[in-house]
């Protein structure tokens, strides 16, 4: 299932964004990177003080997970902290499979939903494509600054290579409370249709049933 989500950062909150990134420096990208993603990975990720991090973060992340059509396609139980990644001329990311496991000690989870947010203009750099596979053959996406899209992080993808300018993004996973692909991608399609008819007929048998099959098809399913 991939899904874009527009809108998930105004223009206000994308200069911002932009304005603390400036602040920090951008390091070799395969220091985060599992041994066969290295062989692959040619990018850059933002290093940056504490407490510019935590805002940065605090900014991007938060109007995510507010965000209606995240919360209804992803249903997040864990969420990562994002990284952001950094593309000049000539870097890109080869094709892989994102890890399974991610985090350290005891906040492991389990990565289920990749994430991408776009923090500058498709018209910035040509290029650098994110790549993804699905059964309907590859998928490019190359949105506006402040969308974002989400996609199984067991696909197959890669960032194509930047010819010129810069391209940013934040990157961050997510541990859903549905496993299944498929069944996130049932309850999304069902809550879609839920949500209209609690608005446009909030008293109608027919709401009263899907809205109960939706509730007790997440609790037959979550994971927790």
């Amino acid at each position: 299932m991939l899904i874009q989500i527009e809108g998930v950062l105004d223009a206000h909150q994308v200069q911002t964004a932009q304005r603390l990134i400036d602040a920090g420096k951008f390091a070799d990208g395969t220091r985060s990177a599992g041994t066969a993603a290295a062989r692959v990975k040619h990018n850059e990720e933002l290093t940056l003080a504490p407490a510019q991090l935590t805002q940065l973060n605090n900014l991007v992340m938060g109007s995510l997970v507010k965000h209606p059509v995240y919360r209804s396609a992803a249903m997040p139980l864990k969420v990562a902290a994002p990284y952001y990644a950094h593309y000049t001329t000539g870097m890109s990311y080869g094709l892989h499979v994102d890890d399974p496991i991610m985090g350290q000690g005891s906040e492991l989870y389990r990565s289920d939903i990749s994430v991408t947010i776009f923090l500058n203009s498709p018209e910035d750099y040509d290029g650098g494509e994110l790549v993804i596979q699905t059964a309907f053959g590859e998928q490019q996406v190359k949105l506006a600054a402040g969308d974002a899209v989400i996609y199984p992080s067991s696909s197959i993808h890669r960032v194509a290579e930047v010819s010129r300018g810069e391209r940013l993004v934040a990157v961050s996973w997510i541990q859903s409370t549905v496993r299944e692909t498929e069944r996130r991608a049932l309850l999304h399609e069902m809550n879609l249709a839920r949500e209209t008819l609690l608005q446009e007929q909030p008293d109608a048998e027919v709401t009263r049933r899907v809205n109960q099959a939706y509730i007790n098809l997440v609790r037959m399913w979550s994971v927790i």
